[in-house]
């Protein structure tokens, strides 16, 4: 009786899971036609058809996605497994890849790996820049162990099966203002800034949402002169003199010298959280990894608002 492949096994999840068989080559390093080849042997060893055609793509069919299910708890238990040997060891030690967004990148995850450093020598960080929806198909591909992400005010991030989510610091977002030249204004309230240009997130992130969103209760549309996923760019244009934008504090500390920041109304906060697969959550590489980021984040510095806007 043929014994069912584990590695093919997982092509057939990740089909299910992403959806093209070109997705499926590039995530596990494989030819298309490797991908084709592994998953036919799979079919004579099911002894059933696991896929059929559909135009010029495949679908699965009802006995894949059972295979599919059972693979998911496989997968899971191999990584509770691994989770288990590696509390044995006497020592942290191994590779950890984390997909991160800008922020975190600039602030608190140099202090992190700085305590990871000194205190769990034998630990390797490897780190991608991701905004957090491609880290997470990273995450849920295997591509990555660990991501970090960030979630605004009523725009909540999707919950995900399979996944332990983790919040480390909530993060104060601000109002930034240039300290001289015609931005230079000081705003009782946010619609006293109706008619200045604004450097805010492109459309459709949750930054943007959350930003547009609060500018329409306050009664205007903000005039975007400048559009970008960049906070430096954004600072940058700021100090200046060239623009107004909201600022998460992390980025503010270092780079709004010379910038007026301002509190909003409510005192909005974005949530900055760490995601893994369920499976790996007690891993000894992600436990460290979660506590170093968690004292680095407690020990960045944080800029004072120099005034705070009305309603």
């Amino acid at each position: 009786m043929p014994v069912l492949n584990l590695s093919r096994l997982r092509i057939l999840y990740e089909l299910n899971r992403s959806g093209t068989l070109a997705e499926v080559a590039r995530v596990l390093s494989y030819t298309p036609s490797a991908i084709s080849q592994q998953l036919t042997q799979l079919e004579r060893e099911a002894g059933v058809p696991l896929l059929e055609k559909v135009g010029r793509r495949v679908r699965l069919t009802d006995e894949a996605l059972t295979l599919v299910k059972h693979t998911g708890v496989i997968l899971e238990q191999l990584e509770l497994a691994e989770a288990e040997l590696s509390a044995a060891q006497p020592e942290i030690h191994g590779t950890l890849r984390v997909a991160s967004f800008q922020t975190v990148l600039l602030s608190i995850l140099p202090v992190a790996l700085s305590v990871l450093g000194q205190t769990h020598p034998g630990m390797d960080v490897e780190i991608t820049q991701r905004e957090v929806g491609p880290a997470y198909e990273g995450l849920l591909a295997h591509e990555v162990d660990l991501i970090l992400g960030e979630e605004y005010p009523g725009q909540p991030e999707p919950i995900r099966s399979g996944i332990d989510r983790e919040d480390f610091i909530n993060d104060a977002l601000r109002l930034a203002l240039p300290g001289e030249g015609p931005h230079s204004v000081r705003p009782v309230r946010l619609a006293d800034l109706a008619e200045m240009s604004w450097a805010l997130d492109p459309h459709n992130s949750p930054a943007r949402r959350w930003a547009d969103a609060l500018c329409r209760r306050s009664g205007f549309e903000a005039k975007v002169r400048f559009e970008s996923p960049d906070p430096l760019l954004h600072a940058h244009l700021v100090r200046l003199g060239h623009a107004v934008a909201f600022i998460p504090s992390l980025v503010g500390a270092a780079h709004l010298e010379g910038a007026q920041l301002v509190s909003l109304p409510g005192d909005p906060h974005r949530t900055l959280f760490t995601a893994v697969r369920s499976g790996r959550s007690k891993h000894r590489l992600v436990e460290a990894f979660r506590q170093a980021l968690a004292a680095a984040a407690r020990a960045n510095p944080v800029l004072s608002p120099v005034m705070e806007l009305s309603a």
